[in-house]
């Protein structure tokens, strides 16, 4: 039993010059081109998270945007703001800072 009898037993179109050359060229887009199918799959996945974070600052634009019409629209909104975020205070006043203390390992 040799080498062509068990290539005999192969059906004729596996043994096909179309067929190899197709899977050559499967196997070479699979596994060894530039832009393979483990780099599609990560580069689609990396779309999809930024994809996400475009929604989220989305999200984070509009309430940042609606934060600033209500500033705008009042002083003592935006002086509130101001003291709070900012640490600012008229003249003549004194401002206290209360930082909370970091818990001590056990």
């Amino acid at each position: 039993m040799g080498f062509s009898d068990i290539l005999e037993r192969v059906p004729r179109f596996l043994r096909s010059f179309y067929f190899l050359a197709g899977l050559s060229f499967l196997v070479w887009m699979f596994l060894f081109d530039a832009n393979d199918f483990m780099k599609q799959y990560d580069m689609y996945a990396k779309w999809q998270e930024l994809q996400n974070d475009k929604e989220y600052y989305l999200r984070e634009i509009d309430k940042v945007k609606k934060d600033r019409a209500e500033l705008l629209s009042s002083p003592e909104l935006l002086e509130k703001f101001a003291r709070e975020k900012y640490i600012m205070k008229r003249p003549g006043e004194d401002v206290f800072v209360l930082v909370p203390q970091a818990k001590e390992p056990e």
